[in-house]
């Protein structure tokens, strides 16, 4: 029967829709089993109907009409169980319910398997019999693994809106899930993007003429250095000078002799021109793809989409000119920051992207842009959106598509409830953020990424909690010299001065290899990475700290932070290393000063250490991203297990106040720099903690300040004592949602005022 079942999955799995899906299942399920009748019903969650959605054996024109209330019936009892219900003799049993529509006869042998997927029940696949008789065990499972494999279809067929053969389970308000990128509401046209070209297509062939090759090559990169830098004067007077360095950083990869070098060379190997450009890409794409970090992982994409715009150009195929309505919805199965960046000015009100996430390009200059945007739309179904009115709500990471007319008017109302939200927070632009009871609570920015150093949150922080230093040495062919990484960090620093910058050193390798620095590990997210690294190679880290240091003669504003500590001996050696390069940059005649010297808590050990840390540095930074994933063992960038991801869990929580706790021993600053910071309602319990900074994304600094200006800190640590109270995650939520809806916040974490 294995053989049999490998079919028919192959099948389900090739089918072009759910209706030939099911078909299939019914055919090859009744023949594999010897059943008198194999039939699937599906569940209408809104009506609270299970639905006859295809059978082999019972009457078909009772496809999609026979409905079957909640909790009646055996196809009831299958899903009230979640668990397979095997009767020998069916209409003996309490619950057997006869559908006469169906055309059946006394079917006695029964078999009834939950389609589950997510822990919820979508819908039974049932086997008969005339004859009275239980199925065998194998037979259940044959039917209990053919539900499983049915349930990811069903799931992407209600989600893409194909569930509507035959009956109206997939109603004009349902919406496609993604993941928020960036707040707001938006309605326009959905225009669909897709790569000029397709890499992955091209075959590998013989070089007859290298050079000719070599100088075919050439003028593709610079045809494409033409348009990036057509594209970048376009953006002259929308996007501030930092941004618009990404346009930099990616002329910088064109020109990297990594990218041309290794093109060139495989082209002389005997490659054509498009073959070593293939090559060339995947090999730099795949050193991103293996990072652990989403934050770098999703530069592989510019990587590739790089690619594909010089392949274009190499196929000399010219692009039909895409038509922006006035209000466009950039959709794609990939996004690029370059297709976003293509829009004319004015017309572009959301980004809808079918992979990515938070940290990609497009959505960090969606969010310098005001522009909501939706990621990670994994069931989007792109090629059907094209020219349809749709709506996005970004603050869930929601996508309506064709919505009927009464979603249209009500998220019309909270659009512009959301303007309105917007111009109260604007007003709140110039106050410093302190509590109702006069408590000061400094909110930074994270930044690191060029496009995240333009007007978005650079003018209203007081500073920069998180300077990320991994990209400049991403892009390069090899380690940036001092002088480089001077000029670096100068610019981030004179951009702020005199507000303090806090840079992290070099938290790269292990999961995040360089390409010139590559790192094979069995477990590299528990290897050799961060402060380790650095720690073994001296030099490395030597060269960066001298380089800060350089960087901030005349500014003094920078404070350094030591990423991935989980020994206190690693504090110690890293020191000793800071004091000896500021001891070589005094002999040199350099007038560098001393920094705050600061750890990052963001593994469970450092929790434990807290007080021995903060005994020799001057602050404390936490890193909720990775303490929450290292604490609940959750790899956040898994979609199997993202759900139980929560920096609310209410271990997380007494981590934190363990942090604080310790600390304050040693009365050290404590900061908190991860996603939790910039969140609203997280934000109270942290000032309820005596956490004494926030450090978040410039998109966010606003909405935390309007709510910490909202309340005194008495009342946060009143909350936080309720909070502590909570064993769930949903109860700290449903607790932080209540609480801001009472204070009239409520807008902060939802559309609408």
């Amino acid at each position: 029967m294995l053989e049999t079942l490998h079919r028919i999955v192959k099948e389900v799995n090739t089918a072009p829709d759910l209706e030939q899906a099911l078909e299939t299942i019914v055919t090859e399920v009744k023949g594999a089993t010897g059943s008198d009748v194999c039939s699937v019903y599906l569940t209408d969650f809104e009506r609270r109907e299970h639905v006859l959605m295809a059978t082999e054996g019972l009457h078909q024109g009772a496809v999609g009409k026979v409905r079957l209330p909640y909790h009646r019936g055996l196809i009831g009892l299958v899903c009230e169980r979640a668990e397979p219900v095997n009767l020998a003799d069916a209409p003996s049993h309490s619950r057997y319910l006869f559908t006469h529509e169906t055309g059946e006869t006394q079917y006695k042998g029964f078999l009834g398997v939950p389609i589950i997927q997510n822990r919820k029940v979508l819908g039974v696949l049932v086997v008969r019999q005339h004859i009275q008789r239980s199925f065998e065990d194998e037979e259940v499972t044959f039917l209990f693994t053919l539900a499983a494999q049915l349930a990811g279809a069903i799931t992407h067929a209600q989600a893409t809106g194909s569930l509507v053969t035959h009956s109206d389970l997939a109603p004009p308000n349902r919406f496609l899930q993604g993941r928020p990128g960036s707040p707001g509401v938006s309605l326009g046209t959905a225009v669909v993007v897709y790569p000029p070209a397709d890499l992955d297509a091209v075959p590998d062939r013989p070089s007859k003429d290298p050079d000719r090759e070599e100088e075919e090559f050439r003028t593709a990169v610079a045809a494409v250095v033409q348009d990036l830098m057509a594209i970048e004067d376009r953006f002259e007077e929308t996007l501030p000078a930092e941004d618009r360095a990404l346009f930099d950083a990616w002329l910088m990869m064109l020109g990297s002799d990594s990218l041309i070098g290794s093109t060139v060379r495989r082209i002389h190997e005997g490659n054509w021109a498009s073959g070593a450009l293939r090559e060339t890409i995947e090999e730099h794409a795949k050193v991103f793809d293996a990072m652990e970090d989403i934050y770098l992982r999703e530069r592989a994409s510019d990587v590739r989409d790089l690619g594909r715009r010089i392949l274009m150009h190499l196929q000399q195929r010219v692009a039909r000119p895409t038509d922006y309505p006035e209000k466009t919805v950039l959709v794609g199965d990939e996004v690029s920051a370059m297709q976003l960046a293509e829009v004319p000015h004015g017309r572009l009100v959301g980004v809808v992207s079918a992979r990515g996430a938070s940290f990609s390009h497009v959505a960090i200059l969606a969010r310098a842009m005001n522009v909501p945007a939706v990621m990670g739309l994994s069931d989007l179904p792109v090629n059907r959106v094209d020219g349809r009115f749709v709506i996005l709500e970004g603050y869930l990471g929601r996508l309506y598509v064709s919505p009927a007319p009464s979603v249209i008017k009500e998220y019309q109302r909270l659009a512009n409830e959301d303007q309105a939200l917007f111009r109260e927070l604007e007003a709140d632009r110039d106050l410093p953020c302190e509590t109702t009871d006069g408590a000061r609570v400094p909110l930074y920015m994270n930044t690191g990424l060029i496009t995240e150093l333009g007007s978005q949150g650079s003018e209203e922080s007081e500073g920069v909690g998180l300077y990320r230093t991994e990209l400049p040495f991403m892009v390069r062919d090899s380690f940036p010299g001092e002088s480089v990484q001077v000029a670096n960090y100068q610019r981030v620093l004179s951009a702020f001065h005199p507000r303090p910058v806090t840079i992290r050193t070099l938290d790269i390798g292990g999961d995040k290899p360089l390409p010139y620095f590559p790192v094979e590990e069995s477990n590299p997210f528990l290897g050799w990475r961060g402060i380790r690294i650095s720690l073994d190679h001296p030099e490395i880290f030597l060269t960066q700290v001298r380089a800060m240091l350089r960087a901030a003669i005349g500014l003094d504003n920078l404070r350094i932070l030591l990423p991935m500590v989980s020994h206190v001996q690693e504090v110690d050696d890293s020191l000793l290393l800071i004091q000896r390069a500021h001891d070589e940059l005094i002999e040199e005649g350099y007038a560098v000063t001393m920094p705050k010297i600061g750890v990052m808590i963001e593994v469970p050990a450092a929790v434990y250490q807290v007080d021995a840390l903060a005994r020799r540095i001057d602050f404390v930074s936490v890193g909720t991203n990775d303490l929450t994933q290292y604490l609940l063992a959750v790899d956040r960038n898994n979609a199997h297990v993202a759900d139980i991801y929560d920096d609310l869990h209410p271990a997380v929580l007494r981590a934190l106040i363990q942090i604080v706790t310790g600390a304050r021993e040693y009365q050290r600053e404590v900061s908190v720099c991860g996603e939790m910071a910039g969140n609203p309602a997280a934000a109270v319990l942290l000032i309820g903690m005596g956490v004494d900074s926030l450090s978040m994304n410039g998109g966010s600094l606003l909405r935390v300040k309007w709510v910490l200006r909202s309340v005194s800190r008495a009342r946060a640590r009143e909350l936080l004592q309720a909070a502590l109270r909570c064993e769930k995650v949903s109860e700290v939520k449903l607790l932080l949602g209540n609480t801001l809806e009472e204070m009239g916040l409520g807008g902060l974490l939802r559309a609408g005022r």
